[in-house]
Formats: C-alpha cells, structure tokens, sequence
C-alpha cells in the first residue's frame, strides 16, 4: 500500500497550488491519479455504474462536467479526467456532505488520506488538440 505524505493534500486543493491547468472555452481540464487497491477493479467499477443520483447532482451543481476515470490494470492506477466551470467553486464539492460520504464508501477499495478523501495526485497536461 503506497503511503499518504506526511503532509497530505486533498485533490481539491492540489489544483489551487500549481499552475499548469489549460482553460478551454471558460472550463479548466483538470488530470489526476488515484491508487485502487489490489484485486479491486471490478468492485470500483461496479460502484460507478450506478453512481448516486445525489452525488452525480452535485458533480454537475458545483460545475464538473466531462468527468472520466481511466484503469491501468497492470499497476491498478486509476486516471482521472475531468473538466470545471470555476476552481473555487469546484473546490467547495468536498465539503458535502454526499461527497464525504462518497469517499466512506470508497475508502476500502481505494488508497486514502486521514479524511478518507483519495489520495490523488495533480497530473501536469502536456498536450492538447482541440
């Protein structure tokens, strides 16, 4: 199991400290990773084909649109696509109360932070065409 830095950093907030998100046509496409766990893949897919109508509301309320993940099987790292009206806005998702609960019920299938937030790592964007 990979281990969460000493000093942790929600996905939420990654975004607000670096620098290298495009913005297209007013949204801003943000990449990232996260860690499932061994064994786990079709369990995290089943949990997504039927994603909580609350949850996928608030996805879409707070500004996430375009949002996919992607499974490397060989070394079960999960890859995430997504794109966002407005940072600060999208920021304020995880402190629902749909979200907290979203990441209790993924936490046992997945790497987490203390908070059971993902732990999730910022991709840098190197291409784009349009």
């Amino acid at each position: 199991m990979r281990q969460a830095a000493a000093e942790w950093i929600p996905c939420r907030l990654l975004a607000r400290q670096r620098e290298r998100e495009l913005e297209v046509k007013g949204m801003v496409r943000k990449g990232f990773k996260m860690y499932l766990h061994p064994g786990m893949a079709g369990e995290y897919e089943r949990r997504h084909k039927a994603p909580w109508p609350k949850m996928r509301e608030m996805i879409h309320e707070y500004g996430g649109k375009n949002y996919s993940i992607f499974l490397d099987e060989a070394t079960n790292v999960l890859y995430g696509y997504l794109e966002v009206e407005d940072e600060a806005r999208w920021a304020l998702s995880a402190d629902t109360e749909i979200n907290r609960k979203w990441w209790d019920y993924m936490a046992d299938i997945m790497e987490t932070n203390p908070d059971n937030s993902p732990v999730c790592v910022d991709l840098q964007q190197v291409f784009y065409l349009g």
